[in-house]
This record gives C-alpha cells, structure tokens and sequence, in this order.
C-alpha cells in the first residue's frame, strides 16, 4: 500500500512540477493584521509607462498563488466607510449580498452600484458581484415596485399560505413567465453598470432539493418550478451577455452528480454548509463526495467561491442554508480555521478562492463594533508565500495531503484536524 502511494505522490508531482525536499520550519501563531488600524494606499499599475499592451480585460478575476487567494461576501446596510472600502478593494472577487447601502441609498440596487464603484476606484481589477436570490423574495430592492404589477408573483401553498419560506417569507413562482421576466429584467439592469461585473445568484438549492416545501407544494408545483428555474438561468445568461459572470450557489453532495449538471449555466460556484450531511450520508462520506466534485469544477476552469464558517453549526435541518453560533473571539479558533484552510487547499485550483469567515453581517452593534470578529481584519497565514501547487490532493481513506511551493497540507475530515507545515 505505502509503494502504491509514494508512485502516486510522484506521479502526481511530475504532472505539476518536480518535487523537492521541504524543509519544515515551525513557527508561533502570529497576532492578526487590523485593517481598521491601517490605511495603506493600493497601488495601481500604470501599463502606458511600462509599455505593455493594454489587453480587453477579462471577466475572470486576477487569480495568483503567491499567496492565500481569497473571496469577499459581505452585507452592511449602511454606506461602507472609507477605510471598509479600502479593505474589499484588497479582494479579486466580492460578493455585495442583499441590504448593501439599502439604508443610505433607499435600495440594495443602488447600494451596491455605489460600493462597486467606490471599490474600482482603487481596484479596477477587481471583481464585484450583485447578488439576487432566484426563490426568495427578500423585500429590499427598488424593483420590487414593480413586482406589483405582475400577477400572483409568489407561490401559495395547498392551504393557501403565502409566506412559504421559513413560514416568514414569499417565494418566487418560477413557472410564471412574467415574473421570471420582471427577474430577469431587474439583474440586467444593474449588471448594465460598468462597475458591476457579474451576477451571485442564491437560492438555487431551495429550488432543486425535492425535499424543500414538500407539504406545502405538489409534485407538480415543484416540477413546473424547477423548469422555470431552468428557463431562468438561460434567459439570464442570454440577457446579460458573456461578459459578465454568473456564480452561483448549486454545489452541494446532497444531489447525485452534486450539482455539476448545473454548472453549464454558470461560470462558477459558491460553496456554504460544505461539510452539513444529509439524512443517509456520514458527514466523512458527504465532505468526500462534496471535495470531489469541487475539485472536477475547478480543475474544469470553473471559479470556486468557497466559505468556510469558524463558529459551530447550528439549526437548519435540512442542511440547506448555512446556520451557525456567534464567534465570541478569535483566540480561540486557530484550529478550526487551519482545518477551514486546509479544506479549501485540497480543492483549489486556478480561480479558486476561500473565505473563513464568522458571517456576512458587518453592521454595527449599539457600541460601535462590527457583529463579525473578522471584518477588517487578516489573519497571519494570509501573508505567508504559498506558491503554485506540486500535484493534486492524494487521498488514502479520509485523509488528504497536498504540497506546494511552501507550505505541505495534510488533512483528516473523520478526525477534523489539520496539519500546515510552512517551508
């Protein structure tokens, strides 16, 4: 068994690069960078002066491995501040969820509009997403005026409910045309503004998961939705045009293939609840089956936006939408983000991207602080040289390993742990 595993290792670093002897270095854990004690200007590159041709930009994101490649999601009703601004423009690719700027512009789609192009006036290069749910109706949007104007929008349940989802919230009838219409017609509205550059789309597993609104929908409610859904998905991609992007959240191991079928609709996927099993599956057996299928996207040149959450799983029976507990400090997560990290790193490839994070919320508490522990702030490994990758992960059971340039990943999901050696 070892000799089978060591051809693999070497096969696996011939097909990348040689493989060289790392050398381990141990090293203390090092305090977190704080943005919000910095404001350090970011350069922008001047390609006129150094005489390079000057190249249609491309609607991927600017993608290396010199260090961690990270991905932003962030929601803050509030105007983002100076120095906030200044921090996503560190980012390649940032997610604006629902609420953005809703509280100083009046509405989420100009809030967003306005990060945007506060974000590319540092970072041209980076790239912003608007977010829309496909199923939820989240009442935040200045569009949503014009929604009255179709007929029965939202679903009903066999009773007669309105309010489907969570029994708070209405959800979209993705078999009515004029609805998928007035969707359609509001994404590419916004996605016509040049500081927008691609589309988030959520909501999807709600649509495809057999399981969701069971009692409250018929079997042939659900399949006329998820018909909908798909003539959605390809009205959309039509409407906005290649190039903007479409990332959505549909990689999950609850589906057969999870989720890949779907991915001809879209340039990449974000990943919540990565590690939640389903009823019937271990959770070693459904991160496996879910590791697998991130690494056919991305070794398929699809973007992976994949979050990682350090706070303890909480709610949600159905392991649909990421539910977790308050982190009350960062002192104590170490060994939950090296596992994140490793996570992620067994995964990536090209236009892979991570973010471990303690949620999305970053408005303020009545003092002054931002609800998350990581707003503003790096944690030291984001620092550290990684460098391209030798091979893909080998995997022996459930455990993987993983080298690169400077830093060796081992990676056990039975027991949870994670092993970083820098060099």
């Amino acid at each position: 068994m070892r000799t089978i595993l060591k051809f693999a290792v070497v096969l696996a670093c011939l097909i990348y690069t040689s493989c060289d002897s790392p050398q381990e270095i141990n090293s203390k854990p090092q305090e977190l960078v704080n943005h919000e004690a910095q404001n350090e200007p970011k350069g922008i590159v001047n390609h006129e002066a150094q005489n390079e041709p000057i190249d249609k930009p491309s609607k991927m994101p600017e993608f290396t491995w010199d260090t961690l490649p990270l991905y932003m999601h962030v929601r803050k009703a509030e105007a983002f501040d100076e120095r906030e601004i200044q921090y996503l423009s560190t980012f390649p690719l940032i997610c604006l969820e629902k609420t953005t700027g809703m509280r100083s512009y009046k509405s989420t789609e100009e809030g967003s509009i306005r990060a945007a192009e506060a974000i590319k006036k540092l970072s041209p290069n980076s790239k912003v997403l608007y977010y829309r749910n496909v199923f939820v109706h989240y009442p935040f949007y200045e569009d949503d005026k014009k929604l009255a104007l179709v007929k029965r929008p939202f679903l009903r349940g066999q009773k007669g409910e309105k309010k489907l989802v969570r029994k708070t919230v209405e959800a979209y009838d993705l078999a009515n045309p004029d609805l998928r219409s007035w969707w359609v017609t509001n994404v590419t509205k916004v996605l016509a503004n040049p500081a927008i550059d691609g589309l988030f789309l959520d909501g999807n597993i709600k649509v495809l998961e057999p399981k969701y609104l069971k009692k409250d929908l018929s079997v042939d409610q659900k399949e006329e939705i998820v018909e909908g859904y798909r003539l959605m998905m390809e009205k959309t991609k039509s409407a906005i045009g290649e190039d903007k992007l479409m990332i959505a959240n549909i990689i999950r191991a609850r589906f057969k293939d999870s989720g890949l079928s779907y991915m001809n609709y879209f340039d990449g996927s974000y990943l919540e609840n990565f590690e939640k099993p389903i009823a019937g599956m271990s959770r070693e057996d459904y991160l496996a089956q879910g590791i697998e299928a991130v690494q056919k996207a991305a070794r398929s040149g699809k973007i992976i936006a994949m979050t990682l959450g350090l706070g303890e799983q909480a709610g949600d029976k159905l392991g649909i939408d990421d539910s977790r507990k308050d982190v009350k400090a960062l002192n104590g997560v170490q060994e939950r983000f090296e596992y994140c990290m490793a996570l992620f790193l067994i995964c990536a490839e090209k236009y892979s991207y991570v973010y471990i994070h303690d949620g999305y919320d970053m408005n303020r508490n009545p003092d002054g602080s931002s609800k998350s522990k990581v707003w503003l702030k790096d944690f030291p490994e984001y620092k550290k040289a990684l460098g391209p990758p030798k091979g893909p992960a080998i995997k022996a059971g459930y455990v993987y390993t993983r080298e690169f340039e400077h830093l060796k990943v081992e990676v056990d999901i039975s027991q949870q742990k994670a092993r970083l050696q820098w060099f």
